[in-house]
């Protein structure tokens, strides 16, 4: 299918899966490198929706993951059909607006799982990097919402998510995303047959009818569907439905032995729906 090319503009490339951000104690931002953890829950109720490692990155504000009415890039197909983020990974180390990115895998729901987040699942991963003296940098997500063809979170705006105040300080975020804004690629038809649908019986990615289509709001699992059977509490369209938090919180940096009992503490955390 004809697909939408990820956009970049800016700053130089430093994408390490895995890898780490973070920030200051306070104030203005100076040239050190700043450390955080990102912290991913899984909100939705027993019975209900998952969703796949969680793909980030951190960019200079030019990083357009997706535009609503506009065919899925390639790399967005691919994460949002499989819960595969190695190709959206490589894609934003290969633009000029990319600092850092990174992956926080789930619990896992059982032995031998693989790292997803099920229902109360939560996870986080830590992370440093040294924005310089006047930080501007924004903050992307992406996962898949399982089991489903094609459905996935993320936001769409690019400046949504800034990670510094006006004068430089490190802010946080604190994202509640809500069944109303999970997302269809429109790159596979919602059959719901088993063996097209990832975490039913799906067996090997890229499975499933093209739909050639665009990316929209998902207009939630077939009523009398193989979806709903396999998770009752899935409907995410139901008002109110919650289906992940993800928190971005510096981490203290110890400084000099005459700072120890002063107590170097996190900046406050803002609460933003994506």
């Amino acid at each position: 299918m004809k697909s939408k090319t990820l956009r970049s503009r800016g700053l130089r490339v430093g994408a390490v899966a895995g890898l780490a951000l973070t920030a200051l104690a306070g104030g203005a931002a100076t040239a050190a490198p700043i450390n955080f953890k990102i912290t991913v829950e899984n909100l939705s109720p027993d019975g209900g929706t998952l969703i796949t490692p969680l793909w980030f990155g951190v960019h200079d504000g030019s990083f357009d993951l997706y535009d609503s009415g506009v065919a899925a890039s390639a790399e967005l197909e691919r994460l949002a059909e499989d819960g595969n983020p190695g190709p959206l990974s490589a894609a934003f180390a290969s633009t000029t607006g990319g600092l850092i990115d990174g992956v926080v895998f789930g619990p896992g729901v059982g032995p031998g799982s693989p790292p997803i987040f099920g229902p109360g699942g939560s996870a986080s991963a830590t992370f440093s990097y040294d924005f310089g003296t006047s930080p501007t940098a924004f903050f992307s997500y992406a996962s898949m919402v399982i089991p489903s063809n094609d459905a996935f979170i993320a936001n769409g705006n690019p400046l949504a998510l800034p990670l510094f105040d006006a004068v430089g300080g490190f802010q946080g975020l604190d994202i509640i995303v809500l069944g109303s804004q999970v997302l269809d690629a429109g790159t596979e038809v919602n059959d719901e047959i088993p063996e097209n649908v990832a975490a039913l019986a799906q067996a090997a990615p890229d499975t499933g009818v093209t739909e050639n289509g665009v990316v929209g709001l998902h207009p939630g699992f077939l009523t009398d569907g193989n979806i709903l059977a396999a998770i009752p509490n899935g409907d995410f369209t139901q008002a109110g439905y919650q289906v992940a938090r993800i928190r971005v919180e510096q981490i203290p940096v110890p400084g000099p032995w005459w700072l120890f009992g002063a107590g170097l503490t996190a900046l406050g955390v803002r609460r933003l729906t994506a």
